[in-house]
């Protein structure tokens, strides 16, 4: 007879609303019971380092995952890529962002906000882009780091800053984006984002866990990641 377990599962930010819906149908179908918890993947790879009860961790990048199995915590050959991440600039504004650059290239703009580069992959991707068009800060604007996409798309969202980079999952519903005014970045202007989970050695309910990540890679969650605006791994 199987029973029930529960697991404690850590998920970056940028994936938190198509991973409510996904856990919501792991549970209905296994039983299993899934706690969430959602926030910067970097300090997610610090509690983990330092003994933080999850069984599983969702990354938004790879390098945290890899860093995590270089140091021995987490079960081998458990590491997948389980999304890839598309970046968008946004604006709370409507016809703020035209379907183009052009906003930043013209620097028309007071405060631009995107993710922490030292420890958002999401950042780092903006960073990118930023680079690849050319644009600098100046005195006549601000830029603005979120801790991570979360909370740089709470800036934009509040309009306390004209717009900045966040995760196409953030401002996708049905498979287009829900308001106001986006550029969906082209891929090619920045690195893929891959995104890794990884079931870790501190897990209590180990075969749980594996059933878990067995359900992501079904042609269910394969389909919700790309409507929630990731690219299929």
């Amino acid at each position: 007879m199987n029973f029930a377990a529960e697991i404690n599962v850590a998920v970056a930010s940028n994936f938190s609303t198509p991973m409510k819906n996904i856990v919501a149908e792991f549970e209905k179908k296994t039983g299993n019971i899934v706690n969430l918890s959602f926030g910067s993947s970097g300090r997610f790879a610090s509690q983990i380092i330092n003994g933080a009860p999850f069984s599983a961790f969702f990354s938004a990048d790879q390098s945290k995952p890899q860093a995590l199995e270089k140091a021995g915590l987490v079960l081998d050959g458990s590491r997948f890529t389980y999304a890839i991440g598309r970046l968008v600039l946004w604006s709370s504004i409507d016809q703020f962002v035209d379907n183009n650059e052009e906003r930043l290239l013209t620097g028309n703009y007071d405060t631009l906000a995107f993710a922490n580069p030292r420890v958002a992959p999401y950042g780092i991707a903006a960073q990118e882009v930023l680079e690849r068009l050319n644009v600098r800060k100046s005195r006549n604007h601000a830029w603005v780091n979120g801790e991570n996409v979360a909370q740089t798309y709470q800036f934009i969202a509040t309009q306390n800053v004209d717009l900045g980079f966040v995760s196409l999952s953030q401002i996708i519903g049905d498979g287009k984006v829900k308001n106001a005014s986006s550029w969906l970045i082209p891929p090619s202007m920045y690195e893929p984002i891959l995104q890794d989970a990884v079931i870790l050695k501190s897990s209590e309910a180990i075969e749980a866990t594996r059933e878990l990540m067995l359900f992501m890679r079904s042609s269910y969650v394969r389909n919700t990641i790309e409507e929630y605006g990731y690219f299929k791994p």
